[in-house]
């Protein structure tokens, strides 16, 4: 009985944790005395990862800007791998992407973290005198979870004057991979662009 519990137990465990992956706001700025209005055609470049990873972000992440009205380009299309080494090259392809904004994202670092609970279980029935059950006696059980959080970069550049004009970071918890986690980061950051009047959401 004990270990058909405990089991379930941690099925739910599973299950709960693997379905609680989520991006949240940390920290925010900025800039106050930015008078350029709302950008309209924003390069978004991701930083690290696998060349692949990059590209689903970057496809994903210009999706959802193009869905609010906003024009979205995948970095790749204009930032070759060899053209972000030297800024040349990365200069080149910023002005041939003809972006008023750039968006770069970069993961700063994934930090596991350790979380330790106690929850109390049905323990083993004992028998008493002639045989009676008494029991059965509940036991603390202590459980182990470990999970990681992602921490994420993003600024969003005036591309004419190469000045940051907000930046944030963002915790994700539990990531699964990039194609599942873009969407909803990328709404959260859309949100906050929209708020400040950095982008300007069809209606």
């Amino acid at each position: 009985m004990f270990h058909v519990i405990r089991g379930a137990f941690l099925l739910f465990a599973a299950l709960m944790l693997g379905g609680c992956a989520s991006t949240s706001l940390q920290s925010a700025w900025y800039d106050t005395s930015y008078s350029g209005g709302p950008f309209h055609k924003i390069l978004v470049v991701g930083v690290g990862a696998t060349v692949a990873d990059r590209r689903v972000f970057e496809d994903s992440f210009a999706q959802q800007l193009n869905a609010v009205g906003t024009q979205g380009i995948p970095g790749y299309q204009f930032l070759p791998d060899d053209a972000r080494q030297n800024e040349p090259g990365w200069n080149q392809g910023v002005a041939a992407s003809g972006c008023d904004g750039l968006l770069l994202v970069r993961v700063i670092g994934v930090d596991t973290k350790t979380q330790v609970s106690t929850m109390m279980v049905p323990g083993p029935i004992y028998f008493g005198p002639y045989g009676r059950p008494w029991g059965p006696q509940m036991v603390a059980v202590p459980e182990v979870t470990q999970y990681d959080v992602a921490n994420v970069e993003t600024n969003l550049f005036d591309a004419k004057s190469k000045r940051v004009v907000w930046a944030g970071t963002t915790q994700t918890f539990n990531p699964r991979t990039v194609a599942q986690e873009t969407p909803g980061f990328a709404k959260l950051i859309i949100a906050q662009l929209a708020a400040r009047g950095l982008i300007a959401p069809s209606k």
